[in-house]
């Protein structure tokens, strides 16, 4: 086999990117990852994956059963006046870091054939022929029938053009992410509204907790881009939050930060390349569960690209049948994060509504229901 020519090239080592990566190779086909960082590395994200892929993970080979994982299944969320709406998750989910998960992944990646291509960064991607993509990267140059990108959030530069006079709501959000140790009930995940944003904590492997938020661009400059000034005035006045930062152990100095993050419309493939996770939409926090709608994309675009792979439909019709399969399954769960982000990191909306809620279970569980899919 020709070492820099494959059937798939897969752009971003992230979850979906290498979920995607198993099951191609699992069916047979040559797989290449680029990452840009080296394994294992950390990532700013709420690290609570809904039941919905507990069979799914298994599947693939991570034995979650062994692995001594928290089960989550009691809802809080406070109000930055501090009301806390209790409730109990039907589905509910587990917790487990980044860290953790995507090293395990890229292991067993790697034992079915797939090579990865470590502190790696593609940099551009271009048609030799009809039939296959050339690959610039900063390892070299590389050739494959299929591209996908699974990058993430921020959009290759030599992708970017395509994505000019997309919609977005506008706003610009920074995310940051602590591990923590504090006290705080294994089977409980907790979210805090304050001002233009919110903050989840929940419990994962190695005995820790995942305290991450998001909030607005705005809230860090008006603090004088002082993060830890910015939590003191704002996530403070959340009495729960407050109680958190200031009681709870933190494991590392400096947090990790994310900045320039949009919830923009995006699309299922830019320029001929197979878009999946983030890197196909954004999805809203609220909007529950994005790491197990990235690793669902990568099922339903596994199925089209074996499909096409195989001979039995073309690229035209693989783009078209894998942006029905991801709007059929995500269409309405993002219009309904949309719709909570607007609701949440309000101080008197956010209080009133959690109180309507709290006399209302049916309503709550039905929200909460409406972020969840169906166990795959």
């Amino acid at each position: 086999m020709d070492p820099t020519s494959y059937d798939c090239a897969i752009i971003g080592g992230g979850l979906s990117g290498l979920c995607l990566s198993i099951q191609l190779a699992e069916a047979g086909f040559s797989v290449v990852v680029f990452e840009k960082n080296r394994y294992p590395f950390h990532k700013v994200c709420g690290e609570y994956i809904s039941m919905e892929s507990w069979n799914f993970l298994n599947q693939l080979g991570l034995p979650l059963g062994d692995m001594d994982l928290p089960v989550i299944d009691q809802l809080g969320i406070s109000s930055q006046r501090g009301f806390m709406l209790n409730h109990t998750l039907k589905m509910g989910g587990f917790g487990i870091s980044r860290f953790t998960l995507d090293h395990q992944l890229s292991s067993i990646a790697v034992s079915k054939g797939v090579i990865i291509k470590e502190n790696c960064r593609v940099t551009g991607v271009r048609k030799a022929d009809k039939q296959v993509s050339e690959i610039d990267s900063s390892c070299g140059t590389y050739h494959a029938k299929i591209v996908c990108g699974s990058y993430g959030k921020y959009t290759p530069s030599f992708l970017q053009s395509a994505e000019l006079g997309k919609g977005s709501d506008g706003m610009n959000y920074i995310g940051v992410k602590y591990h923590v140790r504090t006290d705080l009930p294994t089977n409980r995940i907790e979210l805090h509204n304050f001002e233009n944003g919110y903050c989840g904590i929940s419990k994962v492997d190695n005995d820790w907790q995942c305290l991450c938020y998001l909030t607005t661009a705005n809230n860090l400059n008006k603090n004088s881009k002082d993060i830890g000034l910015m939590e003191r005035n704002v996530l403070f006045k959340n009495p729960f939050l407050k109680k958190y930062f200031t009681e709870s152990e933190f494991l590392t100095q400096q947090p990790l930060v994310i900045s320039n993050v949009s919830f923009k419309k995006k699309s299922t493939d830019n320029q001929g390349i197979f878009l999946l996770g983030d890197s196909a939409g954004s999805i809203t926090p609220l909007c529950g569960n994005g790491m197990s709608m990235g690793m669902r994309a990568s099922k339903l675009l596994a199925a089209e690209l074996i499909a096409y792979l195989n001979n039995k439909q073309t690229k035209e019709q693989t783009l078209v049948n894998y942006k029905r399969s991801w709007d059929k399954n995500f269409g309405n769960r993002i219009k309904v994060g949309y719709y909570l982000q607007y609701l949440f990191g309000k101080n008197a909306t956010t209080d009133l509504a959690l109180r309507v809620l709290s006399q209302l279970p049916p309503v709550t569980s039905k929200l909460v229901s409406l972020t969840h899919g169906e166990r795959f």
